[in-house]
């Protein structure tokens, strides 16, 4: 009875992930033609940016990459909450939310009528979708066109929210699960356009290794023991593995470019994950709260690091 439910619901996803697969690639191929380019629409009174105030430069830019469920400009429910959680911890931030890391033509599913009904029906090809985004986003064929697109829109929007080019002002790049994949897929390009220093910080972090990030300054690794998704990513891309030391990866750990954080015992998602509002710590903090306060003291120990070597203001 059990094989045969299993034969019945693989027979039902196959063909799902077939047409996935073969529609994923879509936007990359249409970017890649010319026939469109990544849009910087944003709804109707949405702001480029929240937190710092634009009537003084923030203290650094904090793009947010959600993970697999991000099918709108808004934030999902626990990216929502670690945003908000961001933004009242460390106001001096000018925080982005509305990158949509999983569509190289920065268009929401929400906003497309066949995702809005197959929604209603299928509720899981929304994150089937967004799941063969991240393995076009890794494939080494789409990579280099996919990582230009993200990294495009990402600078886009930043300009909108106010960055000017060699400003010295930090952008931060906080993503979480396969948000890493296109975070650090888009480090080349945001060098390119906008020259900025340039921090990575991963939550749960699942990307295959090979992007190139000798432009980022630093990554922050934030993993834990019970993040099984998370360590399926560091098994199953071979440049993830010590053995390929020219990968990307492997590069910048040799650097000292990557420092590792522990969040046990958080999980990737689930009732007891990195930004369960819920699941609570021995010192009576929540899992969201540790997350959040570890992502505020980090940046601000770069910040402060980096004043330090820049000396005394003329």
């Amino acid at each position: 009875m059990i094989e045969l439910a299993l034969l019945l619901l693989l027979g039902g996803i196959g063909p799902v992930l077939l047409a996935e697969a073969l529609l994923a690639r879509y936007e990359v191929v249409v970017y890649a033609a010319g026939w469109r380019s990544p849009t910087a629409a944003r709804p109707e009174g949405m702001a480029p940016a929240r937190g710092a105030e634009v009537d003084r430069p923030p203290a650094a830019y904090l793009v947010y990459l959600d993970g697999i469920g991000k099918r709108r400009f808004h934030d999902t429910r626990d990216g929502g909450r670690l945003v908000k959680a961001l933004i009242a911890g460390a106001p001096e931030l000018r925080v982005l939310g509305q990158v949509q890391p999983y569509s190289p033509l920065a268009l929401p599913l929400a906003n497309r009528p066949v995702w809005v009904w197959l929604r209603r029906r299928i509720g899981l090809v929304l994150f089937l979708h967004n799941v063969m985004q991240t393995f076009v986003a890794a494939d080494r064929r789409y990579r280099p066109l996919y990582n230009r697109a993200v990294g495009s829109q990402i600078a886009t929007q930043l300009r909108l929210a106010g960055y000017q080019r060699d400003s010295g002002i930090p952008v931060v790049m906080l993503s979480y699960s396969g948000g890493a994949q296109v975070a650090t897929g888009a480090v080349d390009e945001l060098w390119s356009q906008l020259r900025p220093p340039l921090w990575l910080i991963t939550l749960g972090g699942f990307h295959n290794g090979a992007n190139d990030i000798s432009h980022a300054q630093h990554l922050d690794q934030l993993t834990s023991a019970g993040d099984r998704i998370e360590r399926v990513g560091t098994w199953m891309f071979p440049q993830r593995w010590r053995l390929f030391r020219r990968s990307g990866w492997n590069r910048a750990d040799r650097a000292g470019k990557i420092t590792v954080h522990r969040l046990d015992p958080a999980t990737h998602v689930g009732p007891r994950s990195y930004i369960s509002p819920q699941a609570r710590l021995p010192d009576g903090r929540t899992h969201l709260d540790r997350t959040a306060d570890t992502v505020i003291a980090l940046i601000r120990d770069r910040l402060g690091a980096t004043a330090q070597n820049d000396g005394p203001l003329p």
